[in-house]
């Protein structure tokens, strides 16, 4: 809850510019040593001599670490306040960091990485709560796309780094360099950033309010709420397979790409750094739901493309899928704090991505063994079932339900 004085900050304002530029560094720092290991996993897998299934843990393993904790991280920002907690859990993440690429055994590259998704996870469990409650509400959405065209950023960067430099040094060294990226964009965050004053932590109220379960009770009740994380899940789960295992593919005959070109793939999320803000837009303009079915059917056209077997169609179909992507999950991330109630807000956004990085966990890491048995064709086929099925239950649950973005709350 906040001051009933306070309803937002206005685009245009210094403040909200500062919290969209401190977010922007958030996502840097989070997503972009999150997804580093994922340009350099086939030289990961060379080194210790593992499958394709077993070298993509160096990723599902940071996101499994950030899916097992968003809800007490949640509780944690409750507690102590958004901007405190997020700066914990990255500081903590970088120091990690730093550590996982002078790992000696894959054991122990697994066991930092987890540790650093542990403190990753603050990032994404409060900065869409964060935001619901600092912005304006006729202006969350939009916000929220900017937020997300950030993280795109992020994740580019860390990949686009380690790729190149890890094909021409090293995969540690790529990964390192990516860390020390991530030290300078987390000291950012913690300069720009602007305290909060939509939200008043737990520890400083006269009353404590609804507890943790009945704040997750709140949410987990709404049919429209799961239908939300249900988005994340799938979509995310899909979109994390074809990255993983498209390297795989483009490194064998007739392709026999290099590394350095693999790593270069990753510039496709430029298209999602565009069409995250542009999905916001127009989701205040349009409403929610017509935009993510429209991203949501522009991600499985982008699948589709990748099975035409010319190396132009791939591409071309990596840039649509990547759009599509964003675009639902800038409408689905930002959906469900702003349609919570006041308290459980960040409970409703930490809910989202234990969904969203439990699927990119689990489809990121068991799709490899489609690809061991199917190859791409089937690789591509199932995202196309994991999209229908995100289509169907956004369709069934969310038609009709929608709130108007513009609409205030009492906090």
């Amino acid at each position: 809850m906040a001051s009933p004085a306070f309803t937002g900050h206005l685009p245009g304002d210094r403040a909200y510019r500062r919290l969209i530029a401190g977010l922007f560094f958030a996502g840097v720092a989070t997503f972009a040593q999150l997804y580093s290991p994922q340009a350099v996993l086939p030289l990961i897998a060379s080194e210790f001599d593992v499958p394709p299934p077993t070298a993509a843990l160096a990723v599902s393993a940071t996101t499994l670490g950030l899916a097992a904790t968003v809800i007490p991280w949640s509780a944690v920002a409750d507690r102590v306040g958004r901007v405190p907690a997020m700066a914990v859990g990255i500081v903590a993440a970088t120091v990690f960091g730093l550590l996982a690429p002078f790992s000696s055994d894959l054991e122990i590259l697994l066991a930092l990485r987890l540790l650093e998704g542990v403190g990753l996870g603050a990032v994404p469990a409060i900065a869409l709560a964060y935001l619901s409650e600092e912005v304006d509400a006729a202006h969350t959405a939009a916000a929220a796309g900017s937020y997300i065209a950030g993280t795109t950023i992020g994740g580019l960067s860390g990949r686009l780094m380690a790729g190149p430099i890890g094909d021409i040094a090293d995969w540690r060294i790529g990964v390192l360099a990516v860390a020390v990226v991530c030290v300078a964009s987390a000291v950012l965050f913690l300069v720009l950033v602007p305290r909060a004053r939509g939200f008043v932590p737990l520890r400083l109220r006269p009353t404590r309010g609804p507890s943790l379960p009945q704040r997750l009770a709140e949410n987990l009740r709404s049919p429209r709420q799961l239908a939300l994380y249900a988005q994340g899940f799938l979509l995310m789960g899909g979109f994390v397979a074809l990255y993983n295992y498209l390297g795989f593919r483009l490194t064998e005959p007739p392709y026999s790409l290099p590394h350095a070109v693999i790593g270069l793939l990753f510039l496709a999320y430029l298209a999602g750094t565009v069409a995250s803000p542009v999905a916001g837009t127009l989701a205040s303009r349009f409403g929610r739901l017509p935009v993510l079915l429209v991203s949501s059917a522009v991600m499985a056209a982008g699948t589709a493309l990748t099975l035409v077997p010319v190396i132009v169609a791939i591409l071309a179909g990596l840039l649509v899928l990547t759009a599509g992507f964003f675009a639902a999950h800038a409408v689905a991330s930002g959906w469900a704090p702003a349609v919570s109630e006041p308290d459980a807000r960040a409970q409703a956004s930490a809910l989202y991505y234990l969904g969203y990085y439990a699927g990119s966990s689990l489809f990121g890491w068991s799709l490899g063994f489609v690809f061991a048995w199917a190859g791409w064709d089937g690789v591509a086929l199932a995202v196309l079932a994991l999209i229908a099925a995100s289509a169907a239950l956004a369709a069934g649950a969310l038609r009709n339900r929608t709130r108007p973005v513009n609409d205030r709350r009492t906090r």
